[in-house]
């Protein structure tokens, strides 16, 4: 957590979104790293899981708020949500790759490009644009809006879902749903 205004230590959404990417970035490694099939697995399965629930959570809420607030912020969403097809495209390939064959850590390695390119974007060139053009309590509530949305949103790659604010809060919980639904039910780590 950083104090970034006012004395405060509550978390923003700045604050969130990047233990994201660095928890992201962690477990990439740990595959890369980990030499069991079955270890290498679970940890892509919870990356994939953490992944899907940032996205969409960037999705239904901070997407809104960077096209609002953020020069030319319509474009920068547009740009994201391309490289988020790019990454659920990657994501998927993961899912369908054998841990134990050298193609999946190929997926991993070309996920692990994607994710740094995003999230060096964002961090870099959105987000302090965010801290200074939105108030610290505004922040501070997306932040919990975009925890809450992690909570109900898939855990599971789907190419051809739309990344739309109105699909996420509307048809997304039920995907999420199902998702946790077959995750339980197949014992998939979700993290």
């Amino acid at each position: 957590m950083t104090d970034t205004q006012a004395g405060s230590t509550e978390p923003d959404v700045v604050d969130i979104l990047t233990a994201d990417h660095r928890e992201m970035m962690e477990l990439i490694g740990q595959i890369e790293g980990a030499v069991d099939a079955q270890r290498r697995r679970d940890l892509a399965d919870t990356v994939t899981a953490e992944i899907m629930r940032h996205a969409v959570a960037e999705e239904m809420f901070v997407y809104p708020a960077v096209e609002e607030h953020v020069p030319d912020g319509a474009a920068e969403v547009e740009h994201d949500k391309r490289e988020h097809d790019e990454i659920v495209a990657l994501l998927k390939q993961l899912e369908d790759a054998d841990a134990s064959e050298p193609r999946f850590l190929e997926v991993v390695r070309e996920l692990e490009g994607q994710l740094r390119h995003h999230a060096n974007d964002e961090e870099t060139d959105q987000f302090p644009v965010l801290r200074a053009h939105i108030p610290r309590e505004k922040l501070v509530a997306l932040a919990a809006k975009v925890e809450n949305a992690k909570k109900v949103a898939p855990t599971r790659p789907h190419p051809h879902a739309p990344h739309s604010e109105l699909f996420h809060k509307t048809v997304g919980p039920g995907v999420g749903m199902v998702d946790r639904l077959r995750d339980k039910l197949t014992g998939r780590s979700t993290g």
